[in-house]
């Protein structure tokens, strides 16, 4: 395996932060919802597939079944009708009626809000749960996805070894006062800028603070 990238200090990581909020001070997620539970299902949705592939798939979907109730109505083959253009739809389609029907029956049709209870919903993992928490909740939950996995480990920000290192690198090291947004800023700056073949060091505002050595000319 090869060498971690060492930790950045206190100091360089505020100043990073500092830069990402000065830029964009309210960074929101990009998939499309209207409530807890459309979130909830939006988010298992996007395993494996793009947040704007998800958002064209749900745009139809959400009109008419934007409770778990509705969403049993519709059943598992009018769900298939609308996400059939992702990725792994059957078994998605799959998840998000046994889900609803447990939110039904256990959850009076709310969604709950502890990370345990979430993660207890089939299709539903640690990161789906923490974008849950976060996004509507505004819990300063952690949900690292692979560009925030490879910006942690690329960049000094949040070294680690696995998803779960860099969680908890990120909740360690992270100031308290950024940890609310810090996931959707890391997300987005490994979306655009931080790229996973050739990145953006060019545009990056935060270049010269980031421990990458193969930076673009």
């Amino acid at each position: 395996m090869a060498k971690l990238q060492k930790q950045l200090d206190y100091h360089t990581i505020r100043e990073i932060f500092t830069r990402f909020q000065a830029a964009d001070p309210e960074p929101k997620g990009e998939l499309d919802h209207v409530n807890a539970y459309t979130l909830v299902v939006a988010v298992a949705l996007s395993a494996q597939a793009t947040d704007k592939g998800v958002n064209k798939a749900t745009a139809e979907l959400f009109k008419i079944a934007d409770t778990p109730q509705k969403m049993l109505d519709l059943g598992e083959e009018g769900v298939i009708q609308h996400i059939k253009t992702i990725g792994l739809y059957r078994n998605k389609a799959k998840n998000v009626i046994k889900l609803s029907r447990i939110l039904v029956d256990d959850y009076d049709g709310i969604v709950p809000n502890s990370r345990a209870a979430l993660q207890s919903l089939p299709g539903v993992g640690r990161k789906t749960a923490n974008v849950v928490l976060n996004m509507w909740w505004q819990q300063p939950a952690q949900a690292v996805d692979t560009h925030i996995f490879r910006l942690g480990n690329r960049s000094g920000i949040a070294p680690g070894k696995d998803v779960d290192a860099v969680e908890r690198a990120i909740e360690d090291n992270i100031p308290a006062d950024f940890q609310l947004h810090a996931h959707h800023w890391m997300i987005l700056h490994g979306r655009y800028i931080c790229v996973a073949r050739k990145p953006k060091c060019q545009a990056c505002h935060i270049r010269e603070l980031c421990l990458f050595k193969d930076k673009t000319p």
